[in-house]
């Protein structure tokens, strides 16, 4: 379906030529069904604001070759964020998701907002300063935070890892130092969206699952991240189980997933059979040397949390579930028990199809996700219609 903005059909040709792939004017018209003359004017549209260039010419088979054009994604720059609890990885791209520059730091999100966010923006205006930008070149800024956030407004709403960040105005603070469009959302659905992009691009229906101080869920439905009424779509943590009656967790309530199969939650259990284990990374050591009890408390928390998964599989029926945070640095031991709970319990006609492995971006994968949730915002439709009239005024 053809994608256009009033005032701004230069769009429709522009999503088409994202991909980085160059094309001649020629081939854009077969594409479009656009005329010659309508593709010219929109690929000039597109070249008066730099998102477009000539790149190399096409092989011909006689006579002058035609030229070609393609996405010049070197056009403008963004800055990316992924806060966890106790580090920032923060970077900046290209327009295509490009990291050019990065560093990593550590950070303590439960201190103040104000505090937090200025050694967010001592960060970034480091790495511009390294790549020998400022912030003007600045198209937007994109950050993920470890808690529930209102994505329309970017505010924490009652994150309970970072309690004085509630209703913070998040990106009004950032604009102090950046003025420019700020885009903020929960880390695991910045996660999902990275996770999305580089590995699984043509995949409608996905889960990505971060296992790590908490448990949350990025859900992909139809191609969109599902964000839900409230921001709160994919917080599975607080979903409670059978095994967990009587134990309680840290929203107040309960039997919570978080509360049997987090990193704390199992280091607990752990501790209490007299394992010197104190963090994730603990647990991970233990489970890689054989230990049986970790390897088994592991596995155990996997079928915990493939127990809650088997839900979210009848309900949305993905057809790719991936695992990421630190916990998933347990391997196979944690698949595992995911595998068996959800591939046991499922219907076979919803799990025929169904992939359920470790994140592939690892790590990285907030980062990335973060860069395209400002990407996405700084080329919509309304964003590039807005910057053609003011050059055109």
């Amino acid at each position: 379906m053809s994608v256009q903005t009033p005032g701004f059909g230069a769009f429709e040709v522009f999503q088409i030529m994202r991909d980085g792939k160059p094309r001649t004017r020629a081939e854009l018209t077969v594409q479009t069904g656009l005329s010659r003359s309508t593709i010219a004017s929109r690929i000039d549209t597109l070249s008066e604001l730099g998102l477009v260039k000539p790149v190399s010419y096409a092989s011909s088979t006689g006579g002058r070759p035609s030229s070609q054009i393609a996405f010049n994604a070197s056009a403008g720059i963004v800055a990316a964020a992924d806060l966890g609890a106790t580090h920032a990885t923060i970077a900046i791209t290209d327009l295509a998701g490009k990291r050019i520059a990065e560093t990593h730091t550590r950070l303590e999100i439960a201190d103040a907002p104000e505090e937090v966010l200025e050694l967010l923006g001592e960060n970034i205006a480091a790495l511009l300063q390294q790549i020998d930008r400022d912030s003007s070149d600045l198209a937007a800024i994109g950050v993920g935070l470890p808690g529930p956030v209102e994505h329309d407004t970017g505010r924490p709403s009652k994150p309970p890892l970072m309690p004085a960040w509630d209703g913070f105005d998040v990106p009004a603070e950032i604009r102090k130092k950046f003025p420019v469009p700020v885009l903020v959302d929960n880390d695991v659905n910045i996660m999902a969206l990275g996770e999305r992009s580089i590995n699984w691009p043509d995949t409608d229906h996905m889960i990505f699952v971060k296992v790590a101080t908490g448990i949350g869920a990025g859900i992909i439905s139809g191609g969109q991240l599902q964000r839900g009424a409230d921001g709160t779509a994919g917080d599975i943590g607080h979903i409670p189980i059978p095994r967990g009656a009587f134990v309680p967790c840290t929203c107040g309530n309960t039997g919570c997933l978080e509360a049997l199969a987090s990193g704390p939650a199992i280091a607990a259990g752990l501790r209490k059979n007299g394992a010197d284990v104190h963090t994730v990374a603990d647990i991970i050591a233990l489970a890689r040397s054989g230990d049986l009890a970790a390897t088994q408390a592991v596995r155990q928390a996997g079928r915990d949390i493939g127990e809650v998964l088997n839900m979210c599989v009848s309900i949305i029926n993905p057809s790719v579930i991936t695992i990421g945070g630190s916990m998933a640095e347990a391997g196979e031991h944690l698949i595992a028990g995911i595998r068996e709970a959800v591939y046991g319990r499922s219907t076979p006609i919803a799990t025929q199809h169904l992939t359920i492995q470790q994140s592939r971006s690892g790590p990285q994968a907030g980062v990335i996700g973060a860069s395209i949730l400002a990407i996405e915002y700084a080329l919509s439709a309304e964003r590039l219609e807005s910057l053609h009239n003011h050059r055109t005024a």
